[in-house]
């Protein structure tokens, strides 16, 4: 908008202005999503050999309720195909529930990834997760939240699933079922 307008046109202090009414506007924080500096060095990820061997997964939090009660998305992505499970939760389902449903939908039928790619939620870093997946065999590498660099599936599958929210929920109570991908 600053690019634009400076062409035409000039005032004191015409960028903070312009921060401040972009910032205020509805519409553009519901369709930008923030993306911060990366701190620290890059560290340069394996790259898969086979599908659902390597995965990252996150939580779309802070979500209206549905008629069922879900409140919390849980995104599993596939690190080589790109293929995504949006798996419907709630931000207070213990971490047995959080358990089972991750042998159900992703186990059970993909196997046991070597590598899970995880920012630091606190799903993730609790005792029973690490416990379970070094009982599994699996390396849990945790990323710092909004890290793109070591996280970027699931968190551009995130941004892009945030730009078509509200039909999403629609589907996922119609259909009643506890899983999409």
């Amino acid at each position: 908008m600053y690019q634009d307008l400076k062409k035409l046109y000039w005032w004191p202090n015409i960028k903070a202005i312009i921060a401040e009414y972009v910032g205020k506007c509805l519409t553009y924080s519901r369709v930008k999503s923030e993306c911060q500096k990366a701190s620290g060095l890059l560290v340069q990820l394996d790259i898969p050999m086979w599908k659902w061997e390597r995965i990252t997964m996150d939580f779309i939090t802070k979500l209206p309720k549905t008629s069922n009660g879900h409140d919390t998305i849980w995104v599993i992505v596939d690190r080589l195909t790109k293929s995504a499970y949006f798996i419907p939760t709630r931000e207070t389902d213990s971490m047995e529930t959080i358990t089972r449903l991750y042998i159900k939908e992703i186990v059970s039928r993909h196997g046991v990834p070597i590598s899970i790619i995880s920012d630091r939620d606190i799903h993730f870093t609790s005792r029973f997760w690490q416990s379970l997946q070094s009982a599994l065999g699996t390396q849990l590498d945790m990323s710092t939240a909004y890290y793109p660099e070591t996280d970027r599936q699931s968190e551009r599958t995130i941004q892009h699933l945030k730009t078509c929210f509200e039909p999403v929920l629609l589907i996922l109570e119609k259909d009643g079922k506890n899983t999409y991908h």
